[in-house]
This record gives structure tokens, C-alpha cells and sequence, in this order.
């Protein structure tokens, strides 16, 4: 995942509600506990961690039973002193105190709360990562030096491959045509990883790979669900049997979730993007756009998909009169530059939202050589009277605006190629007119014609047309 690019803007849900969510996740909770439990008494090791004579006490107060309690005392513990719950007094004594964090659990913003999570959360990733210990443990037994090559365990490429796995995961969430709320098979997020984009069938050893992977991730995400991140539907102990025998390829959706299924929750989507952010990607929320100007709002959405472009649009107009709104949208959809038709198209949806209070501002720029298309039409689904006809210059180009941000959007889709071989099928004399049209796109949506109409033929005459637009404008 690169992050030259933008990410898909997400929805958040409100700070107040992720606030809730993260105190009551098993994890920060039980380290908040500890901290309010810590006193005079409570010694720490050299590491900072929880002395182990009092680990005991500490599962106990906690309420945990079994052969992990302490184990999981031991994270709790860990998560408040980095999270800052609990601060070392005297390292050398080994004493400690309640930190400065922990009052803002209770007195703090949301705000406030989500930063201590976060801390938290950072500590529980770079756990994550870390596979079973018990041969790090024998290592370091054996001497001061741990060569980890020995142990066949990268410390820095593990912390990378989870990264790469959160970041897929979050892309996969909140992408147009991911499952938004709904889980992710864990087959597929693996392969994610291990599959190469251009493999059309992977091999034995690409499926064994993608089954080491899932079991990677399955001990990753049971010590990612404590701190909310993550739901997380382990894999069937029944298949974890018979990893060996032979890979565990993606299956129907019928099995599937025998094999692992991963949701990011709400809290999870907040938590991945502060990370994403840190990390220096570009990772837009909904709603960032609402106080910004019409340019802004045209240019930020688009690269929004249709959905999150409309929840953008409707909350940006939601601010504003409506005949005020649709002059200011009209007048930014102007310009002649690269970004000017998918701008005109965004300012078309935005301009389907409003009612008849917008009419006036339509009417104004019947008469605009770049606008005065999309106002014929936005009055003629309304019923409007008195609309007059478009010129036949008008209506190839409005055809060439809309077929250049189809492209610019979307790029050689399904969809596009429908609406080429729709146009070409019902104007026969497109392609003699269509290269006349005085667009900067002309050429550039006549190329694309050419590449995606399936017919040769007329894939010929898109192209003869394109040359001739060139010609035209001296390109």
C-alpha cells in the first residue's frame, strides 16, 4: 500500500461513542483497574514489568482464572505503563504511582480517553507481532545475544507484514465495494498479502504460504480483539489439526468462516487511520470537507466513491441555502483543466440533491458554453417549462464532458465501455461529429473509445476520429 495516493474517505462514528467503546474494552479497562489498584506496596522489575510475586494478586483483582491469568495481568500491566496509567517512580526501587493518564479516563475529553487507548493499542500491535516466545526464551537462557535468525523470526519484517494486514484489512473496510460492517474471510486477507495481483491460479506453494499466513494472523488478531480492534472469529481448531496434511486454500461460503472471519469495528476504523495518518498516509474522514468552499468540495470528492462523495455532498449542503449552494457549486464547476469534467459531474450529483429552491440559479447559465448542458438537464427532470432545446454543439459537448469524467473517475470500467458501445449503436454519425467537438478531452475520450469498444470496426473509427482532434488542436 502506497501512500503517495489518498485512501477511500471513511465515516467515523462520533467521538463521544468511540470514547465509550474504548473504555469498556476488555484491555484498557483491566489496565485502568491496575492502575487505581497500584500503591506503595506494587513493585515492578527491571522491565517495568509487574513484579512477579504480585502477578497473582493483580489476576485475582482482575477476576482471572486459569493457566493465562497472569499472562494476561502481566499485558494489562504493560498496556497501563505505556499507555501512561501507571507511572515508575524509582526505577532502581522499583516503585510506582497512578500517572497522569489515568485521570483523564474518567475527568477527560473523548478526545482524551481515545489518546490513552491509542497508546494502548500501540503496545498491543507491536505484541501482536511477536510470535510464540518459548524459543526466544531458550535463546536468551543461553546467552545475552539473541540471534534471530536462528529463530527464523524478523522482528521488523513481522511488524511489517501486520502493518500491511491492518492497512488491507482498513482498505477493505472502508473501500466502496468492501463490506463496510461486515467481516472479512480470513483466507482472503492473507492472500491479500501472499498473492500476487497478476497470478490468475495460485500455486501449491503460494496456498501454503497463504495457510502459514492465516495462522500467523490468528494469534495476531485473538491478541488484537482485548483491546477492541478488532471482532474476530478464530479459525476452527478442527482445521488449525490438520494444517499439515495440505494447504488451507480459500473456500465456498459455506465453509468460510470455519476458517476465520475479522471485523474492524468503529473503534477499530478510528484507531487504524490515526495510524495510517501517523504513518504519513492520506486517510480523509467524511465530513472534512463541510466547511470548505464549493472548489474545495468538487476537487476533495473527486476521488471519493459515489457513496461517500453523496454522504460528503449532502452534509456540505446541509450548511447551506440551497439557491446560494447551487450558484456556488455552478461556479466552480467551471474551468478547462484536467479536473474540470469530473468536477462538472460531481457538481451534477450534488446539484440532484436540491429541490426547486435551486431553479433560479439553473436558469442563470442556460447560456454557458460549459454549464449550460447540465442545467438544461437538471431542469428537464424537474418538469421545468420554458427549457430551451441544447444546440447539437451543446449536446457533443456535454457527451465528451461526461465520457471525460467517466474516465477521469473511473478509469477503462464496465460501466464505460457500456456507455461507448450505447453511443456508437445509437448515433451513427458520432464519430464524423464527435472529433469537431472543442473540448480539451475531445481526443483523450475518443482514444479511449478506440481501446474500449469491442468491435474493431468501430474501434477503428474512434481512433481515425482521435487523430483527427489532435490534428485540429494542433496536438
Amino acid at each position: 500500500m502506497s501512500d503517495s495516493s489518498p485512501l477511500p474517505p471513511v465515516r467515523l462514528h462520533p467521538e463521544a461513542e468511540l470514547a465509550r467503546a474504548a473504555l469498556s474494552t476488555p484491555l484498557l479497562s483491566r489496565a485502568a483497574r491496575l492502575a487505581r489498584w497500584a500503591g506503595p506496596e506494587t513493585r515492578v522489575d527491571a522491565g517495568g514489568g509487574l513484579a512477579e510475586e504480585q502477578l497473582p494478586a493483580a489476576a485475582g483483582l482482575l477476576g482471572l482464572t486459569g493457566d493465562d491469568a497472569a499472562a494476561y495481568a502481566s499485558e494489562a500491566w504493560r498496556v497501563a505503563v505505556d499507555a501512561g496509567l501507571v507511572e515508575i517512580v524509582d526505577e532502581e526501587a522499583g516503585t510506582v504511582r497512578a500517572g497522569e493518564e489515568l485521570a483523564l479516563l474518567t475527568g477527560g475529553s473523548p478526545q482524551d480517553v481515545l489518546t490513552v487507548w491509542l497508546a494502548a493499542l500501540e503496545t498491543v500491535v507491536a505484541d501482536a507481532a511477536v510470535p510464540d516466545l518459548d524459543d526466544l526464551v531458550d535463546a536468551l537462557e543461553e546467552g545475552a545475544e539473541v540471534d534471530f535468525s536462528s529463530l527464523d523470526w524478523d522482528p521488523q519484517a513481522e511488524a511489517e507484514f501486520l502493518d500491511g494486514v491492518l492497512g488491507n484489512l482498513y482498505l477493505l473496510t472502508v473501500g466502496e465495494d468492501g463490506p463496510g460492517e461486515g467481516s472479512v474471510p480470513l483466507p482472503a486477507l492473507a492472500a491479500s498479502m501472499i498473492v500476487p495481483d497478476d497470478m490468475s491460479e495460485p500455486t501449491n506453494d503460494v496456498l501454503e504460504q497463504v495457510s502459514d499466513a492465516m495462522m500467523r494472523l490468528d494469534d495476531c488478531f485473538r491478541a488484537l480483539e482485548p483491546v477492541g480492534l478488532v471482532e474476530y472469529q478464530p479459525v476452527d481448531e478442527a482445521l488449525m489439526a490438520d494444517a499439515d496434511e495440505e494447504p488451507a486454500a480459500p473456500v465456498d461460503d459455506i465453509d468460510v468462516s470455519r476458517y476465520g472471519m475479522v471485523r474492524l469495528t468503529p473503534l477499530g476504523v478510528y484507531g487504524l487511520r490515526a495510524r495510517l495518518l501517523e504513518a504519513g498516509f492520506e486517510a480523509p474522514t467524511v465530513g472534512e470537507l463541510t466547511d470548505k468552499g464549493a472548489d474545495v468540495l468538487l476537487d476533495g470528492t473527486a476521488r471519493f466513491g459515489r457513496s461517500a462523495a453523496r454522504a460528503e455532498t449532502e452534509q456540505w449542503l446541509g450548511r447551506r441555502e440551497p439557491l446560494a449552494a447551487a450558484r456556488e457549486l455552478l461556479a466552480a464547476a467551471r474551468g478547462a483543466d484536467a479536473g474540470a469534467p469530473l468536477r462538472r459531474l460531481r457538481c451534477q450529483q450534488a446539484l440532484s440533491l436540491l429541490g426547486p429552491e435551486a431553479e433560479p440559479a439553473l436558469r442563470e447559465v442556460l447560456d454557458d458554453p460549459e454549464l449550460g448542458g447540465l442545467a438544461r438537464v437538471w431542469l428537464s427532470e424537474r418538469g421545468a417549462a420554458g427549457v430551451p432545446a441544447p444546440s447539437q454543439d451543446m449536446v457533443f459537448w456535454l457527451t465528451v464532458d461526461t465520457l471525460a469524467a467517466q474516465l477521469r473517475a473511473e478509469g477503462n470500467s464496465d460501466e464505460l465501455q457500456a456507455l461507448v458501445e450505447g453511443l456508437a449503436a445509437q448515433h451513427s454519425g458520432f464519430f464524423a461529429a464527435a472529433w469537431r467537438v472543442e473540448h480539451p478531452a475531445t481526443a483523450e475520450v475518443l482514444d479511449a473509445m478506440g481501446r474500449l469498444h469491442p468491435d474493431k470496426k468501430v474501434a477503428k473509427e474512434a481512433r481515425k476520429a482521435a487523430f483527427k482532434a489532435r490534428s485540429q488542436h494542433g496536438g
